[in-house]
């Protein structure tokens, strides 16, 4: 038969050489940059940019941190982290990833803790510094995980509490993707914290510095010039398809520029006297003086 003969005409493996070391068996370790892990990934950048998607893929990451492999397990707290990150609100996000800090996988923890500081990132949340808090005392004696620590809580206090790290504008109507491929290359840089990080690759940290912008509201006269003018700042409402002119937030303050907006608020002016070049009310606003406007009434 041909494979009989296959088999003779294959040469015999070479003999070990004396005194050789004997061949290390493979190893069993899966590796950090996994498929499944960066599929994992995959989930929160598809269900990100809508509020009701998030909720869904949350409850969909939990059931992957119970059941699946640990590459997996070591991707959700990030996961998890890029649909609300510099967005703390949600409670049951930041509990869900405080109890993975406590995991007996080392790696998990380390994405957890790294995820605590993005989820809180630039916004001085206290919850989260004071949970990073125990967790420096808790990981005293691991040089990695208390690196990890003050990574994260760096990112907490980042800006003193005036930037943001996510990749949307506060009202979730536009995306920035040079902020979200800078996120996404740090969620993988910390599947491979110990061999990159804590290795000789510290310095694509310095990645995060693209995702970070200003979460001021600012506004200018047509010379660039600083203008205060008074806006209303409230929870953004959704009115795509509505009739009429619904109200686009809920709930406002009234405020002097310039404002701090966190995620999910919006802005609108308060006055008739000017009007927006910018359809958008985040960062820089140039404002110019509306022609109709009645001074009379003002």
């Amino acid at each position: 038969p041909k494979e009989e003969e296959a088999e003779a005409a294959a040469p015999a493996p070479a003999p070990a050489r004396a005194g050789a070391a004997p061949a290390a068996p493979p190893s069993k370790e899966a590796p950090s940059l996994e498929k499944q892990a960066v599929a994992t990934f995959g989930i929160g950048l598809v269900a990100m940019g809508e509020e009701l998607g998030c909720d869904m893929t949350a409850r969909t990451y939990l059931h992957l941190f119970q059941y699946c492999d640990p590459p997996v397990r070591r991707a959700v707290p990030l996961g998890l982290a890029l649909l609300s990150t510099s967005s703390p609100m949600k409670n049951t996000v930041i509990d869900t990833i405080s109890k993975m800090t406590h995991d007996l996988d080392q790696e998990v923890a380390i994405s957890a803790i790294i995820s605590l500081g993005l989820v809180a990132g630039g916004t001085n949340n206290a919850k989260v510094a004071s949970s990073l808090r125990s967790l420096a005392t808790y990981y005293a004696k691991e040089p990695g995980l208390l690196f990890a620590v003050r990574l994260a809580q760096g990112l907490v206090h980042a800006g003193k509490g005036l930037v943001t790290l996510s990749p949307f504008n506060p009202d979730r109507t536009l995306l920035h993707p040079v902020a979200l491929a800078a996120l996404t290359s740090v969620m993988h840089l910390s599947l491979d914290y110990k061999g990159l990080v804590l290795g000789k690759y510290h310095f694509l940290l310095y990645l995060l510095v693209a995702a970070m912008r200003p979460r001021m509201l600012v506004t200018l006269d047509t010379d660039l010039k600083p203008l205060p003018v008074t806006v209303r700042v409230g929870q953004a409402v959704d009115v795509v398809g509505q009739a009429g002119q619904p109200k686009t937030i809920t709930g406002f303050q009234t405020h002097t520029t310039p404002v701090l907006l966190s995620m999910g608020e919006r802005a609108e002016l308060a006055t008739d006297e000017y009007l927006p070049l910018t359809s958008i009310m985040e960062g820089i606003v140039i404002l110019k003086k509306n022609p109709e406007f009645d001074t009379s009434t003002k």
